[in-house]
């Protein structure tokens, strides 16, 4: 679903012919976007929403490649989430992947779950997530389907990548030998932009695909392959010859059908919006994807998630001060700034914070309340709420959707380090508090700045942390970028003829 951002830079050579070309775009109600913002660090600014979708029963034509509606593939899930920071005044782009299994408190409309269940109660509700939990101010969103990342593919007659090892993927279907140069449709470069279970061969592989070593990292894999192939599809986009009236037209033209975008986005905005950013060079636009941590069984490997007593399978968790600087970094803010509005956070003394131990451990709502008050939060109360399970986030909730309640918890939770995520919440606050802390399972307080004229950090404030339990635990984050794996798919050499793709052996 990459190819959502290479659908907003390909847009920009049509403003010529802007009405004809987005005329008939299927456009849908999307609630609680945020309104443009026009002053602050981040005036002039836009954050664009992009989710490719996973339902089957939504597409025109059922496809045996995708799984059938009809024998209960049914689920509509975000495949892919993905924000474009649009900055106009200083020429800027910058794209943030968030993880599909990150596990955060909005997600749905009634509660916690992984950020891809959002997109089952529609554009709104994940809109809506992310704005609460991390903060960041959507202006626009879309999406795209299966069918529809096919057809774009196609309508710029393939694309060409690179296997430097032969790769297999029983659930996305992808199954290519190594080559130089590989020529794909658009239902194969699916199958490359869907593997999260790849397996690949290595030297001391047999000949049998289903036998192979398989990556560890999935989603986040899935994802770094992901940002590979949007650089080769734009490159490709740019060698069809954009500009060129026929191309424009069989491009957007292979969109109307199931591209979906908010109602608010008029064309004129578009058109405005999209001839600043013509020229663009995909390769200079930073493509960063949210550090998580990802929360593993007492071997180290991925374990299910059980909260409240239900089981959410492998799961990743937010982590700070990690997650706070790569969004800073793609909005171009510093980090005393508030990422819904734009402007200054507000000082400690001015925010009350409450304090619930939710783990048990002995004292931890006390010794939490203690650090925080140490960096000038005024704390109000403290007390105990029942476990949600044995491995847990560190919950900053705040009560109301007006600005400054955001703005608080998002100071109380730049205080903090580890597996700490904010919420919106009015059920969870307690004793007046503007904002209220319930304590997870991996979290550090910040300690006090030490006195001018002093070395080190006073010792009256330790930071608050606890141990992981026994049966699970929470790895270290993982970065915002990465390289490359030796076998991930990638642009060809300059030069090299591209072939049609072999299939490898399964056995």
């Amino acid at each position: 679903m990459a190819i959502l951002v290479v659908i907003a830079l390909l847009l920009a050579v049509a403003v010529g012919y802007a009405y004809h070309l987005t005329h008939g775009f299927k456009r849908t109600d999307v609630h609680g976007l945020a309104g443009a913002l026009t002053s602050g660090q981040e005036g002039g600014t836009e954050n664009i929403l992009m989710a490719g979708s996973t339902s089957r029963c939504a597409l025109t034509v059922q496809n045996p490649a995708y799984g059938l509606c009809s024998q209960g593939v049914n689920g509509v899930n975000s495949d892919v989430i993905m924000i474009l920071h649009v900055d106009p005044t200083r020429h800027r782009l910058a794209l943030l992947s968030i993880p599909r299994d990150l596990f955060i408190p909005n997600a749905r409309s009634d509660g916690a779950n992984k950020i891809d269940a959002g997109l089952y109660q529609g554009l709104s509700q994940l809109v809506s997530a992310i704005e609460d939990d991390f903060g960041i101010p959507i202006q626009h969103a879309v999406s795209l389907n299966f069918d529809q990342f096919a057809n774009v593919v196609d309508a710029l007659g393939g694309i060409n990548m690179s296997f430097p090892m032969s790769v297999f993927d029983a659930e996305s279907g992808l199954n290519v030998r190594a080559a130089t140069c590989v020529h794909l449709n658009g239902t194969q470069a699916l199958q490359v932009v869907r593997a999260r279970h790849l397996q690949y061969k290595s030297s001391t592989s047999g000949p049998y695909a289903a036998y192979w070593p398989q990556e560890v990292q999935s989603d986040l894999a899935r994802i770094r392959r992901d940002h590979e192939f949007l650089r080769v599809l734009a490159s490709a986009a740019t060698k069809k010859g954009l500009g060129n009236p026929i191309t424009d037209i069989n491009l957007v033209g292979s969109l109307k059908s199931d591209f979906t975008f908010d109602q608010s986005w008029s064309v004129t905005d578009m058109a405005r919006l999209l001839v600043d950013f013509h020229a663009v060079n995909i390769n200079s636009v930073p493509q960063l994807t949210l550090p998580v941590a990802v929360v593993t069984d007492p071997n180290g490997a991925g374990g299910s998630l059980i909260y409240r007593g239900s089981a959410y399978g492998q799961v990743e968790f937010p982590t700070l001060p990690a997650d706070r600087a790569v969004i800073d970094q793609v909005l171009g803010i510093s980090p005393t700034t508030d990422a819904l509005t734009g402007q200054a956070l507000p000082a400690p003394s001015a925010v009350n914070v409450s304090v619930m131990n939710g783990t048990g451990v002995a004292d931890q709502a006390g010794s939490t309340a203690t650090a925080l008050a140490a960096l000038g939060f005024h704390t109000v109360g403290t007390g105990d709420v029942p476990a949600v399970g044995d491995v847990a986030e560190t919950r900053v909730y705040y009560g109301s959707h007006a600005p400054a309640a955001e703005a608080a918890a998002e100071a109380v939770a730049g205080s903090m380090s580890g597996s700490v995520v904010i919420g919106y919440n009015p059920s969870q606050m307690t004793d007046g508090a503007q904002v209220t802390v319930v304590t997870g399972t991996q979290f550090s307080v910040d300690q006090p700045a030490a006195p001018a004229g002093t070395a080190g950090s006073p010792p009256s404030s330790p930071p608050t942390t606890s141990a992981p339990p026994s049966s699970s635990s929470i790895a270290p984050p993982t970065a915002p970028n990465s390289n490359l794996a030796p076998w991930d798919p990638r642009a060809c050499p300059a030069g090299a003829t591209p072939t049609a793709p072999v299939a490898n052996p399964v056995g």
